[in-house]
């Protein structure tokens, strides 16, 4: 694959799965804009100072007049991956409305203003483009979601806004889809499930060479579609 002259967008782009997938996309030649919140992670991103890429302390993704300006602001924007998102362990009992909304906005709000910002984007250079969203094995599987219920709640969300979407811009070329991870093999999660087998989890960068296939030109005609990567697990 090639992303040779090709912008992309990467939001969630500094952590571990962001990580990976801004990694293989250089390495393939892709222009990467990277929005972020935190300047420790923009500090410590190991790609900082790359030429083709750029970093963009944006704030919150759930602010749409913000959003809509740093989509506008990309010019010849090719393809826009959507990495950002949070996790709530939490019972039903201890998830009130603001956990449940904090969920929503992280996951969905901020997936689907993205795509809306992409959508502009894409359309104003006519040559079409790709977006692909992260869902999580939970949308596929509700029951999985057993004290993550908002968390489950919101990603399932987000697959619904990835089938919905794909319908509705096929024709001009803008490829949707979005890929559902399992448990994946990252520090944080190795970290808070010491006694996992973590051989079972998928690694960022095998999610991450599902993600870069959906979002090339070489996918030609798959969109609508949720792919499960779910390794072993």
């Amino acid at each position: 694959m090639t992303f040779e002259d090709r912008h992309v967008v990467v939001t969630g782009g500094t952590g571990a799965l962001g990580i990976a997938v801004v990694g293989a996309l250089l390495e393939c030649g892709a222009t990467c804009h990277v929005p972020y919140r935190s300047e420790e992670e923009a500090q410590r991103f190991p790609h900082r100072g790359h030429k083709n890429l750029s970093l963009t302390p944006l704030g919150d993704l759930a602010d749409e007049a913000m959003v809509m300006s740093y989509y506008d602001g990309i010019s010849k924007l090719w393809a826009s991956i959507h990495i950002a998102g949070g996790y709530a362990f939490a019972s039903i009992y201890d998830t009130d409305k603001a956990l449940l909304m904090k969920q929503i906005d992280t996951n969905l709000v901020s997936a689907y203003l993205c795509c809306r910002g992409a959508v502009r984007a894409m359309t104003k250079t006519g040559l079409g483009g790709r977006i692909v969203n992260i869902a999580a094995r939970q949308a596929l599987d509700p029951g999985m979601g057993a004290n993550s219920t908002a968390y489950t709640v919101a990603k399932a969300g987000v697959a619904a806004l990835s089938v919905a979407l794909a319908e509705e811009i096929a024709e001009g070329g803008i490829l949707v889809n979005a890929v559902a991870p399992s448990i994946m093999d990252t520090p944080a999660n190795r970290k808070s499930m010491p006694q996992a087998n973590y051989a079972h989890w998928p690694k960022v960068e095998e999610v991450a060479a599902t993600i870069l296939f959906l979002a090339s030109s070489e996918n030609a005609v798959t969109r609508s579609a949720i792919v499960p990567v779910y390794g072993k697990f």
